[in-house]
């Protein structure tokens, strides 16, 4: 269902407000460059600062500039139920692929409490939805049992994972079945997560390599594996250094280097200082991106 390189989107910034020109452009660049699916609205996306009405702007203009050329993973998720609800169903009813719901921030939920959740979400709106795990920005993590048991739902189709451990990915095939989409939340880990059992990756590094991160799952499907490495090496110092500071101000950084956007965010989230922004131009050297 989604699989391969799928980019996590960045929100282009200008003078404040949302630069829909830039983002449409974006969209249709990353489609150009062979990314397989895109995820308007995440971490990246810097969901957490953008209005509802931002918010449901920004998945419509993925959604029509895609025009069902690759899948549309809409962020959807929140610490209330009620609005990732609602986030859902605008992003089902403007015809969005699934909907990538990230675990319960801040609220510290029990396992329970997350089963109850998504088992929510499942019963309001006809999607598929996938598990975003990352407890390095949510503070929980939803053991494997509790995503075997969410596996069950009609909706439930998989997971981004971003805990960081390569072997979840057997773990949770073994538990969920074959069928139970897994895609790595971490660039720098994906090869190893690919070789686990995964089926692709959401991707930072996407953003600036699109068409470097294509080939490299192209390569790994293909059973290239050789050629996987070797585009995975070339890759690394991006994987790494675009998280230098906080996501998304490095990679909005990157972007702005090949003049398809500012490097603007928005506050708590700074822009990178000159150091890390050296170290973000010597990785997009190094890939030969500039």
């Amino acid at each position: 269902m989604f699989q391969g390189s799928i980019c996590a989107l960045i929100t282009p910034f200008r003078d404040g407000q949302l630069d829909e020109q830039a983002y449409a452009e974006l969209v249709e660049w990353q489609i150009q460059q062979g990314t397989e699916g895109l995820v308007p609205c995440g971490t990246t996306g810097e969901s957490p600062t953008l209005s509802h009405e931002e918010h449901q702007r920004i998945v419509e203009i993925c959604i029509e500039v895609t025009a069902g050329r690759v899948p549309v993973i809409a962020g959807t998720g929140s610490n209330s139920t009620e609005e990732a609800v609602m986030l859902t169903r605008h992003a089902k009813d403007v015809g969005a692929d699934g909907a990538l719901v990230v675990t319960p921030y801040y609220n510290k939920p029990t396992q329970e409490g997350l089963f109850q959740h998504f088992k929510a979400l499942n019963d309001s709106v006809n999607i598929p939805i996938i598990i975003y795990n990352i407890p390095s920005r949510s503070v929980i993590d939803m053991s494997v049992s509790t995503m075997a048991k969410l596996a069950t739902l009609r909706n439930i189709v998989g997971v981004k994972d971003a805990t960081n451990d390569v072997s979840r990915a057997t773990l949770q095939k073994r538990a969920a079945g074959d069928d139970f989409v897994q895609l790595s939340g971490e660039d720098g880990t994906q090869l190893g997560f690919l070789a686990q059992g995964g089926h692709g990756c959401i991707s930072v590094t996407a953003n600036v390599a699109p068409r470097l991160m294509a080939e490299f799952h192209n390569a790994w499907r293909d059973g290239k594996i050789a050629d996987a490495q070797r585009l995975n090496e070339k890759l690394m110092p991006l994987h790494k250094d675009l998280f230098c500071e906080t996501n998304p101000a490095p990679v909005k950084y990157g972007v702005s280097l090949l003049g398809k956007c500012t490097e603007a965010v928005r506050l708590p989230v700074c822009t990178i200082g000159n150091e890390s922004k050296a170290k973000v131009k010597a990785a997009m050297q190094a890939a030969e991106l500039i």
